[in-house]
């Protein structure tokens, strides 16, 4: 096991720079580098270098199979995506590092971690890449002289056992970490400290602007909070804090799990995506002279989101697990409606004055490839703002009493949802809808075609 990591003193540590890494390569504290790319799934897929190949050339370019863009949760290879597939020899991608976002990985001995752009063999981006896609929608934005920052809240639970035995058990029988609701419980938390302190501390050391760590509303349930930045950082920040918690649990014996709903009387596990629009140092979504301090922007930028949400709904919900979480007084919402610091509608306001005025999105579940839902939100903002749309009033009272406005139910709804949208196949391109489209079916087919637990204990008698 590896020894309680203590944190640096400043504020916010830079990326590693290529040079610093050719120093540590050299005086031997660095042997490992990570080359990575985001897939589909939000995950760090790529290979380990030897630190000494890799800046001898290696930090350039390296190749991965294309087939990383067009699988599932267990790397099988569906049919039916147009980019690859059987049919045409499941080619290479290049994987180009961006040295930008080079950083140790304190928790990993000797290791540093490079997270890649995905390129074609001509050197353009890979349309349906997820890095490539979120980049896309910034473009749009700053051909519009703003950007913007973005901060995303990591729920997850801890579970006593390990992977690898609550693998061997069938996935039966799960133990939280901890036995009752631990929400802001400071002395149920200190009991899971072995975990969560050195996720806070490493993350930190490894450049992170990590906030907090505290218990969610159940047992075994936590979140991570990470301050906000620039919305690429902020998707990266996340895949690697995410990537952190599973192997840190690992190291400390014990499994750390994004399924959004693991059990159905056990609240689910969310991502929020908090977002605001900046120019020239301001954010531009505040305006002191309107009574709850929205810009005109705001509002056109809300009402987009209101007006498509049920479009991007997959890049938020992407699985069959996703949409258990939609249940009334749940605290996870059921209609795409907006109010003022409510946590019972789909899109909130909060924080207040210049800096903090910002839309927190609260649909998204722990699952979120967070370059995908940016994306998809970037591009419906982007079309209120556009299309010059008005923002209805605020919801005021209890959201899950009504029934307009309601959010996709299930992923097949959600899928055509995204399949029917003018506004993503002009925002994000036809290949890229019909890409994830398809990765939505693909879920779906494998989910029809098992025999669940649920069906024999129901009807092995009884029918």
């Amino acid at each position: 096991m590896h020894s309680q990591p203590h944190a640096r003193t400043h504020s916010q540590i830079p990326a590693l720079s290529f040079d610093d890494l050719k120093k540590q390569v050299n005086d031997g504290s660095v042997d490992t580098v990570l080359v990575c790319l985001v897939d589909m799934q939000g995950r760090l897929m790529g290979k380990r270098f030897h630190a000494g190949h890799f800046i001898n050339g290696a930090y350039k370019e390296t190749h991965c199979c294309n087939y990383l863009l067009a699988t599932d949760l267990e790397m099988s290879t569906p049919s039916g995506y147009a980019s690859t597939g059987w049919e045409a020899g499941y080619g290479d991608y290049v994987m180009a590092p961006d040295l930008n976002t080079l950083r140790p990985m304190p928790w990993l001995e000797g290791t540093v971690m490079v997270l890649c752009d995905v390129l074609d063999h001509h050197g353009a981006p890979v349309p349906h890449s997820p890095r490539a896609m979120l980049k896309a929608q910034l473009a749009r934005l700053e051909q519009m002289g703003l950007t913007a920052m973005m901060a995303t809240e990591l729920e997850f639970f801890l579970f006593q056992p390990s992977f690898d035995a609550i693998r061997k058990s069938g996935y039966r029988d799960l133990e939280p970490i901890s036995g009752y609701n631990e929400d802001y419980n400071i002395f149920q938390t200190t009991k899971e400290e072995h975990v969560m302190r050195p996720l806070r501390n490493h993350l930190w050391n490894a450049g992170l602007p990590i906030e907090c760590t505290k218990g969610e509303a159940e047992c075994g349930q936590e979140e991570l909070n990470i301050k906000y930045a620039a919305a690429l950082d902020t998707a990266d920040y996340h895949s690697i804090a995410k990537h952190a918690i599973k192997e840190i649990a690992w190291q400390q014996g014990h499994a750390a799990s994004f399924l959004p709903k693991w059990h159905k009387d056990r609240v689910g596990s969310s991502s929020h995506v908090h977002q605001s629009l900046w120019k020239d140092g301001e954010n531009v979504f505040f305006d002191k002279a309107d009574d709850l301090g929205m810009s005109s922007m705001m509002k056109s930028y809300m009402a987009g989101m209101l007006k498509y949400a049920p479009d991007f709904t997959y890049f938020l919900a992407p699985y069959i697990n996703s949409y258990k979480r939609f249940k009334k007084a749940s605290f996870a919402p059921t209609r795409t409606v907006w109010s003022v610091d409510n946590r019972t509608v789909g899109f909130r306001l909060c924080g207040e004055g210049t800096k903090a005025v910002r839309v927190e999105c609260r649909v998204g579940g722990s699952d979120i490839n967070p370059y995908l839902a940016m994306a998809a939100q970037l591009a419906a903002g982007i079309a209120g703002m556009e299309e010059g749309l008005e923002l209805p009033p605020p919801f005021e009272g209890d959201a899950y009493s009504g029934d307009e406005g309601m959010i996709p139910v299930n992923l097949r709804d959600a899928r055509a949802a995204l399949l029917g949208s003018d506004m993503l196949r002009a925002a994000l391109g036809d290949d890229v809808v019909d890409h994830y489209a398809r990765a939505a079916e693909v879920e779906i087919e494998g989910f029809e075609a098992v025999v669940t637990d649920y069906e024999i204990a129901r009807g092995f008698e009884r029918c």
